[in-house]
């Protein structure tokens, strides 16, 4: 089984070359995708938060992160010939995959004591650096059954098993920090799933004192250790319990100093509103993201940090060949992808056509479907939600084959997984299925891949000609999947929410689709550029050629998360002092390295 396979590589029994008790950011994520081989994310957020990881290694960041193991992973999406989805689980053995923590922890869950012990994965960087990674885990023979599956599967079963994982994913993974002699000055929380870290934290300020007796300068000093993120303007993105629940699950001097302190909603335990009142830094992760998050929490300071991806991840490896021989410092500073203009924009065009080849060559693997090389190419590729609207352009089936037919050729593909539970998000699968086999034209090519995954999303990205992005704003918090086709040279068509209004600039970088009253006149308005702007441009390929060249350029240069981690770690973990010391933050968290240690693969 391969651990690795980027420049921000996987060592899982590799030593570090820093004891954890240097580690001075603690970054915790109910899912981060560490390697294809491991189940441990299911999409955006995984995706993200393992990105920063690598960026954390290649820079020397002083972090080490926590997660769950999900022996059972998210799923394994199965799709019949209409788009009826079904589900299977991704079993592995951490086992026989990685090596132990070494320490067991106890967490009270119900009143019972929980045994909660941990798997270490190491992302290492492009100089050696190493960020551990340490995966929970309650699989263990002393547990009920009920307690030995609360970690396998990442966003299965009920509420109750949902605040019991929340529950070892915060307490557990403070309390296995301290058993390792980890103490980090930084705790970051990924979405409200960590935010029972805060009460881990002040049990340990108070050293056995009960909860009861801390005050508001308890919370205070807690706050000023915690850092939150908030990763969706939708709703249901922010888990709630009923206070029955809290109590039972929690225990009473848990619940009671939760509400106490002010950290219920509408009469509920809502985790983010525990992780706002803990923490001193608050941000969304886009400029918009963060003026939505504003109006959802107006008692609280909300700031924005962009996400980016991890270049050295997404990159195809015919444009990292390319960039190692043209712009070789891109790997370990990302603003060097300026730089691209120097290269032909020939050879740009050149290099994504491998890319595209690769691509079609699964898809004729997978499907026997055929695709041109030389026609348009569309992907939509992204978790299945009705908010990111999957059939907005079959709003008008008719114009649609008789465009792509105007324009001497559209090919579409698809992929995207719905959760288990969501019915409406299972049946936009189906009508896209449905709305393929009613294109009637043969110059329109519609295909939905099964089991969108990490490898899929890297091939999708690196290998159509546009990124297709529908949501209904506002409820597109930012977005990463176009920043990692920019990497690749590859324009988005996008409604103007998250990332892209950032990102978009008109003709050169990609095409807005500008808000219309109803969904009608929306995709005529993404007609209108598929057929007056996009197709035209195409056609000349010298012209597409410098798009390709600008998206690397413009996008690449900032939508990274090299950039995304310095703003964290300026403006969040170490904030520059008044004085105006901007390197006393970076020299608190970035650790010297080895400069002349070998890539790992």
């Amino acid at each position: 089984m391969s651990l690795g396979s980027t420049p921000s590589s996987a060592s899982p029994h590799s030593e570090p070359p820093h004891d954890l008790a240097d580690r001075k950011i603690a970054y915790f994520s109910m899912e981060i995708a560490l390697s294809k081989a491991l189940p441990t994310y299911s999409g955006g957020l995984g995706m993200l938060a393992g990105d920063t990881l690598r960026s954390a290694a290649d820079t020397g960041c002083s972090i080490v992160a926590i997660s769950l193991a999900h022996r059972r992973g998210y799923f394994q999406q199965h799709l019949d010939a209409t788009g009826q989805q079904t589900e299977s689980d991704v079993v592995w053995s951490p086992e026989s995959t990685l090596p132990s923590a070494g320490h067991t922890v106890i967490v009270s869950i119900e009143g019972r004591d929980v045994q909660v012990r941990a798997w270490r994965f190491d992302v290492v960087g492009v100089s050696g650096h190493v960020i551990p990674v340490f995966l929970l885990d309650t699989d263990i023979e002393g547990n009920t059954d009920y307690d030995r599956a609360l970690t396998d599967h990442l966003y299965g079963g009920d509420t109750t098993y949902r605040l019991c994982q929340e529950t070892i994913l915060g307490l557990g993974g403070v309390y296995l920090l301290q058993a390792l002699g980890c103490k980090p000055e930084v705790f970051h929380m990924n979405e409200g799933h960590a935010a029972l870290l805060s009460i881990g934290l002040m049990e340990d300020r108070l050293k056995g004192t009960p909860l009861c007796e801390a005050n508001e300068m308890d919370v205070k000093a807690v706050q000023q250790q915690c850092v939150f993120t908030t990763h969706t303007p939708v709703p249901a993105g922010h888990d709630q319990f009923g206070l029955d629940q809290m109590y039972n699950i929690l225990g009473h001097e848990r619940a009671s100093a939760i509400e106490r302190f002010g950290c219920l909603h509408n009469g509920l335990m809502n985790m983010t509103y525990l992780a706002l009142r803990f923490s001193r830094y608050v941000n969304g992760v886009s400029m918009q993201h963060g003026k939505v998050s504003q109006l959802m929490f107006p008692e609280y300071k909300i700031h924005s940090i962009t996400n980016g991806v991890h270049a050295g991840t997404w990159l195809s490896q015919s444009f990292q060949k390319l960039f190692d021989e043209q712009i070789p410092e891109w790997r370990h500073d990302n603003q060097y992808f300026r730089s691209v203009y120097g290269i032909d924009h020939t050879q740009i065009a050149a290099t994504h056509r491998v890319g595209k080849q690769r691509l079609f060559a699964t898809v004729k693997h997978r499907t026997g479907v055929d695709l041109s090389e030389d026609v348009l190419t569309l992907g939509f590729a992204r978790r299945v939600a009705t908010y990111k609207r999957a059939t907005l352009l079959f709003q008008d089936l008719a114009r649609l084959d008789a465009l792509a037919e105007k324009i001497g050729g559209l090919q579409i593909l698809y992929a995207g997984k719905a959760h288990p539970a969501d019915t409406a998000g299972k049946a936009l699968i189906q009508a896209v299925f449905a709305d393929a086999a009613k294109a009637s034209s043969p110059f329109l090519k519609i295909l939905y891949l099964e089991n969108y995954d990490w490898d899929l999303g890297e091939q999708l990205t690196q290998g159509v000609d546009v990124w297709l992005n529908t949501p209904l704003r506002p409820y597109e918090a930012s977005g990463t999947s176009g920043m990692k086709a920019a990497l690749n040279g590859v324009p988005s068509l996008s409604v103007l929410d998250g990332w892209w209004i950032e990102g978009c600039a008109e003709g050169i970088t990609g095409w807005a689709i500008e808000d219309a009253n109803g969904e009608d006149a929306e995709a005529g308005l993404l007609y209108n550029k598929l057929e007056n702007c996009i197709a035209p441009l195409y056609a000349r390929p010298r012209a597409w050629s410098r798009m390709q060249q600008h998206c690397i350029a413009i996008n690449g240069t900032f939508f990274n998360t090299h950039r995304q981690l310095a703003q964290y770690v300026g403006d969040a973990y170490f904030p520059h002092s008044a004085d105006g010391d901007a390197g006393r933050a970076q020299a608190a968290v970035v650790e010297e390295v080895p400069a002349a240690v070998p890539v790992l693969a």
